[in-house]
């Protein structure tokens, strides 16, 4: 522990859950513990996204924000390629910056192909009917709205979204027109929007910030909005600006969680009776790394391992005219016709994934990552673009993962995280013909000319803690709970063996609402 730190506080709370981590997994997996009437305690390491006008700015993107933070340096690799990347702190998690969409995994993806699963010995321990219940909870706490019966591969549904969709943007219709004449079934996304002006909340505006922006009329139902404040009304302890730094074992228990007040530097220790995990796909094998954990799990080697997070594309058609004259947002469209493989594609065999409508990038964004002449060249072009986004399953693999430098150390004394990873070359072959059938519309849309961009973030990053049946290969059981560790439970992205090939955010939420119920009965009993 670096010297700068103050000693350990004599402060020792006494919970009867505590849930590091305020995104999807940890919000949605507090639900049930909180208005059970359990003391929860939250921690999170970012603070508060304040909202107002300056979330519209071009410097409100993502990463450009104080939000984004390499306090904590991840040092990625990838084949001969390396950088460092930052991490998302904040109350709510990326959820704040997501853009909204909510969809289900497939009835299928819980039972995927064996091309995408290779030798990963990757299963899922439950089917798309026991998780659908809390599909539609999920669905209901975060205000979906969306259509049924359109979306080829919807699966079963037992309640109908909470909310219809949104008027369609001029830009949309013009490409689910297109589409269409392709003899393809576009749908309406459903996303986590509020349209309703209400007492206590104002409806989307339909601006083009939304996607990579923090809402600055609180429309967005991201956790921070729709979900915490409930939280914290109903009791729950909530600890912003709060860094772990271990969890502490003795015997088969979590008896105490080490924490550092990021403003003042003191360090504290908090009990639970139950400690759950949701800190991140990243930040949770991490921290599990750092305090041992993988060596008392049957399944330790797998700790850190098969992590996924699709392998994305975007193509950008470049129109004559602007697309989007009246500068509405119009993340709106699906196409899932080849989610499953299509008859007129020949390789890869199976399974290829989704595409999803998505804007021009931010200004800002544009600026920041290109060199400065050019950026402010591209900016004057933005009005003359749309995209789409092809989203394409990506293969577990035990090579894939985060493992621990220990001999360099951040801040706060934590050894510093490493990421390897590369796609297969089923994966990028997949990427590839969803690439081509989005160019394919947008050309019958209209387009002239194209860029096609491959995504290097890790937003839909999945994997890491993965649960499953064996006890040798899944350091999760069934349920969530960490595999020779009594009462630690693990709720985000992490849990998931496979990613199936859409946004997980609904998945996470569903698995933690699952979780959260869990532990309530157990702590019942």
């Amino acid at each position: 522990m670096p010297g700068s730190l103050l000693a350990l506080s004599s402060f020792d709370p006494r919970y009867d859950v505590i849930v590091i981590g305020s995104g999807f997994g940890g919000a949605m997996a507090a639900h049930a513990p909180v208005l059970a009437g359990a003391r929860v305690l939250m921690l999170e390491r970012g603070g508060w996204v304040e909202r107002g006008p300056h979330n519209w700015e071009p410097r409100g993107a993502m990463e450009l924000t104080p939000f984004y933070s390499k306090e904590t340096p991840v040092r990625v690799h990838q084949g001969r390629r390396s950088s460092t990347i930052g991490l998302y702190n904040c109350v709510g998690g990326q959820s704040v910056f997501s853009g909204a969409v909510a969809l289900r995994f497939r009835e299928h993806d819980f039972a995927p192909d064996p091309e995408i699963l290779g030798d990963s010995q990757a299963r899922w321990p439950f089917a798309y009917q026991d998780l659908e219940p809390y599909y539609a909870r999920a669905e209901r706490l975060l205000d979906v709205a969306g259509e049924s019966g359109v979306d080829p591969t919807e699966p079963p549904r037992t309640a109908p979204y909470p909310h219809e969709p949104a008027r369609l943007a001029g830009t949309s219709d013009v490409i689910a027109r297109a589409a269409r004449d392709l003899g393809l079934h576009p749908f309406r996304l459903p996303l986590a929007i509020n349209y309703q002006n209400g007492a206590a909340r104002r409806a989307c505006q339909a601006c083009t910030t939304c996607d990579a922006f923090a809402c600055a009329v609180e429309a967005k139902n991201d956790v921070a909005t729709a979900i915490i404040p409930a939280l914290v009304r109903a009791g729950m302890d909530l600890r912003p600006r709060t860094v772990v730094t271990g969890l502490v074992l003795e015997g088969d228990r979590i008896v105490g969680v080490d924490c550092i007040d990021r403003e003042s530097r003191r360090a504290w220790r908090a009990h639970g009776t139950v400690v759950v995990l949701a800190a991140g796909v990243l930040a949770t094998p991490h921290l599990l790394l750092c305090s041992g954990l993988d060596r008392v799990s049957p399944a330790g080697h797998a700790v850190g391992r098969y992590l996924m997070r699709h392998c994305n594309g975007l193509v950008y058609g470049f129109f004559r005219h602007p697309p989007n004259p009246a500068r509405e947002f119009h993340k709106q469209i699906g196409i899932h016709d080849f989610y499953f493989g299509h008859r007129d594609i020949a390789a890869p065999r199976g399974k290829l994934g989704c595409i999803q409508q998505v804007m021009a990038p931010p200004i800002g964004l544009i600026q920041a990552r290109v060199p400065a002449l050019l950026g402010r060249v591209l900016s004057l072009g933005v009005d003359h673009v749309t995209g789409l986004l092809a989203i394409a399953e990506d293969t577990p693999q035990h090579a894939n993962g985060l493992t621990i430098d220990w001999a360099q150390r951040d801040t706060y004394g934590l050894p510093l995280p490493v990421v390897r990873h590369e796609y297969t070359a089923r994966d990028l072959l997949a990427r590839r013909a969803l690439l081509r059938q989005a160019r394919r519309v947008l050309r019958h849309a209209g387009a002239r000319f194209f860029y096609v961009h491959s995504i290097e973030t890790f937003s839909h990053a999945v994997g890491t803690v993965r649960m499953g049946l064996d006890p040798t290969t899944s350091p999760l059981d069934g349920a969530g709970r960490y595999r020779g560790v009594r009462n630690l439970w693990v709720t985000d992205g992490s849990v998931m063996p496979t990613s199936a090939a859409v946004n997980p955010s609904l998945t996470i939420s569903a698995i933690a609402l699952r979780a959260g119920e869990a532990i309530v009965r157990e702590m019942a009993a």
